[in-house]
């Protein structure tokens, strides 16, 4: 069930919502010349990490979209691995949304997958979710 890809303009973006462990990235995708900020930061400002960079540009580079859209991320929430990774799964749902013949490069490339993993909750008589206090016989 796709629907057809609707007009974007400025009053009418296409949104695109990426969760990992804490994180949330929620994405505006416009029609332009490759901008990428996150933060109202250039995503090579916001991320420290060359990885973090390349993961939150894989779907763009994936889709060979690098220069036909403007993208604003307001990215909140975790560290910068678990952000570039919203913002990774943020910027290919968008994608999928503005073009829907991208999705089968995008499932392939397993950008439209979120990540379920999340951090264990500590429990109690516990010192953390899984270590235990050192056990004594006598």
């Amino acid at each position: 069930m796709t629907e057809a890809p609707a007009e974007i303009t400025k009053a009418n973006p296409i949104w695109g919502t990426g969760r990992r462990k804490t994180a949330v990235a929620r994405v505006r995708l416009l029609p332009g010349k490759g901008k990428l900020l996150i933060n109202k930061r250039e995503v090579d400002d916001y991320f420290s990490q060359e990885r973090d960079r390349q993961s939150a540009r894989s779907p763009l580079v994936a889709t060979n979209q690098l220069k036909a859209y403007d993208i604003f991320v307001n990215a909140k929430g975790g560290g910068p691995t678990g952000q570039a990774e919203a913002v990774k799964l943020g910027i290919a749902r968008a994608l999928r949304k503005a073009d829907p013949s991208l999705e089968p490069t995008l499932r392939g490339a397993r950008l439209l997958t979120r990540d379920p993993r999340m951090v264990e909750r500590k429990k109690y008589g516990q010192k953390g979710a899984r270590k235990r206090f050192q056990f004594s016989k006598r």
